[in-house]
């Protein structure tokens, strides 16, 4: 069932089964030619399971069944709905006395956390982080001291610190986050002292990147090196044809 979800996009199976029922309907006597032409028209112009289940849902599909089976994506394991999770936090606050602190690694980020430091630093670290909602507030409070909150590319971030000979930035914003990602709110104040947002990937990801970026490169001198080999291979029959006709 799509209903629970209507704003996700339709594939183009999708709106073919759509069709097929349709061409069914037509020739079973359900819709006549007008209504028939209006809804095949409408389905093929749909974009999103919203606009798709209404065209049928008064239609029974092939084989007679009372719901329209269209197609779900399924949830690809590290997607963002499968990393807000729900429920509580496993961590909700953080102190730094002189001292330093950090929340990094898999944990669950609760709805609010507060992180307090005094002469000290903190790190706050959501990249392989599941939060407990769509929307979740970072409060950091910066006495002489400072703190680092890194979040995953595609993440929306909202600042809305107060800083006093402080202040709280956000390095490289992230202007399209990605759709059905987090949104952290961080939020808090600063006096002498800092908060920064960093976007950033993981080192997993930084080092796959590297090695993909190598393999490229191989991939391109493999394919410059077979190409000056044709080359010498075609300048030598070349040669050896016009060494024949003399």
């Amino acid at each position: 069932m799509t209903d629970d979800a209507p704003e996700l996009r339709a594939s183009d199976a999708d709106r073919e089964r759509v069709a097929e029922i349709l061409r069914d309907a037509l020739a079973e006597g359900r819709l006549d030619m007008a209504e028939f032409e209006e809804r095949l028209e409408a389905t093929y112009q749909a974009r999103t399971y919203g606009e798709l289940t209404p065209i049928t849902r008064d239609l029974p599909p092939a084989g007679g069944s009372p719901a329209v089976p269209l197609s779900k994506p399924p949830v690809a394991s590290g997607s963002w709905g499968s990393r807000i999770v729900g429920g509580e936090g496993s961590s909700s606050w953080a102190v730094a006395v002189m001292s330093g602190f950090q929340r990094k690694g898999r944990w669950t980020v609760p709805r609010r956390f507060n992180a307090f430091a005094f002469w000290g630093g903190g790190e706050i670290d959501l990249r392989e982080a599941n939060f407990a909602d769509g929307e979740v507030v970072i409060n950091c409070v910066a006495i002489m001291g400072g703190m680092s909150v890194i979040v995953p590319p595609g993440v929306e971030v909202v600042m809305r610190g107060i800083g006093i000979m402080g202040g709280f930035d956000e390095r490289e914003h992230d202007m399209s986050p990605d759709p059905g990602a987090p949104r952290v709110v961080v939020t808090g104040f600063a006096f002498w002292g800092g908060v920064e947002v960093a976007h950033k990937v993981t080192k997993a990801e930084r080092r796959q990147e590297r090695l993909d970026h190598k393999s490229a490169r191989h991939e391109l001198h493999a394919a410059r090196q077979e190409w000056h080999h044709q080359r010498r291979e075609h300048r030598e029959e070349r040669g050896r044809r016009r060494h024949g006709d003399n």
